[in-house]
């Protein structure tokens, strides 16, 4: 599978600017982003930019004043992991999870531990949207419960929800290597729980969940959020992110017009978390 790298230099440079561009190219299909001031790296799986407009950077809205410059550049697999180990430091959410990945050693003891080798798997809990999901599954009750992590990327939230007790863990992905990496990552944290699959929301007919994990975009979220509905048990509830802060009223509108109560919102920078209950 080959991916490509767009370097986008943004002038003048901004955290909420890039946060804005990310955002965008996430609905574009772009799905692995690193902030590199003052450029902003996203990876996209080659045959997806293949099916966009050849002016697709054309279609990103850019906040008044601010300029950008680009260029893409074909990424060999083999160079991935090289690119992860420069720029993938561990971190520690609420002082109680840690993310790590295979090469960091030396790293302090908390209540959860996670290996994640991420390749070109989204999710390693740096950006603020993972961030925010393993927050709320660090502050919701797991345990004993039936867990959906839709759009798993590298596993991380599947993964944590295994740790916190959860009985059985779906993780579903619709890119492939996000999903043989989910699969290498359950097995590098020795997980027995999970189940991950290779797909999107028609793989959740006949299924049902008591907690539903979904920290994809704006698009998709809007796009299948009544399968999402239909498998979260009554009672249940759902966290959404992957969307910005002006995307709130937005996603709850949709969310309360499919029977959904909202619960809470959480924001970190210019991102947000929503929960709702059924």
């Amino acid at each position: 599978m080959g991916y490509t790298e767009l370097k986008i230099r943004i002038k003048p440079y901004t955290a909420e600017t890039a946060e804005i561009l990310i955002a965008q190219l996430a609905e574009l299909g772009f799905e692995s982003f690193m902030e590199n001031e003052p450029e902003l790296l996203a990876y996209i799986n080659t045959a997806t930019l293949k099916k966009l407009p050849a002016n697709f950077i054309g279609l990103i809205e850019l906040p008044e004043g601010v300029r950008i410059d680009y260029e893409l550049n074909s990424i060999a697999d083999k160079n991935w992991n090289e690119v992860w180990e420069s720029n993938f430091e561990p971190i520690i959410v609420d002082n109680r999870c840690l993310v790590k990945a295979s090469f960091h050693t030396d790293t302090p003891k908390t209540d959860y531990e996670i290996l994640i080798d991420p390749k070109m798997s989204f999710g390693t809990g740096h950006h603020q949207t993972t961030h925010m999901m393993i927050e709320a599954l660090l502050n919701h009750q797991v345990e004993g419960l039936t867990v959906l992590d839709m759009g798993c990327g590298t596993g991380v939230l599947a993964i944590l929800a295994e740790m916190r007790g959860a009985q059985n863990v779906v993780a579903i992905d619709n890119d492939e290597w996000a999903y043989r990496n989910t699969l290498e990552n359950i097995d590098n944290n020795g997980c027995k729980r999970i189940t991950a699959y290779l797909g999107d929301a028609e793989l959740l007919k006949g299924r049902s969940f008591d907690l539903i994990l979904a920290n994809i975009n704006l698009n998709i979220l809007l796009a299948d959020m009544a399968a999402y509905v239909n498998s979260l048990k009554s009672g249940g509830s759902i966290f959404m992110s992957g969307i910005l802060r002006d995307d709130v009223e937005t996603l709850r509108n949709a969310a309360e017009r499919l029977g959904l109560s909202f619960s809470e919102v959480n924001y970190r920078d210019n991102w947000a978390m929503v929960a709702f209950r059924k």
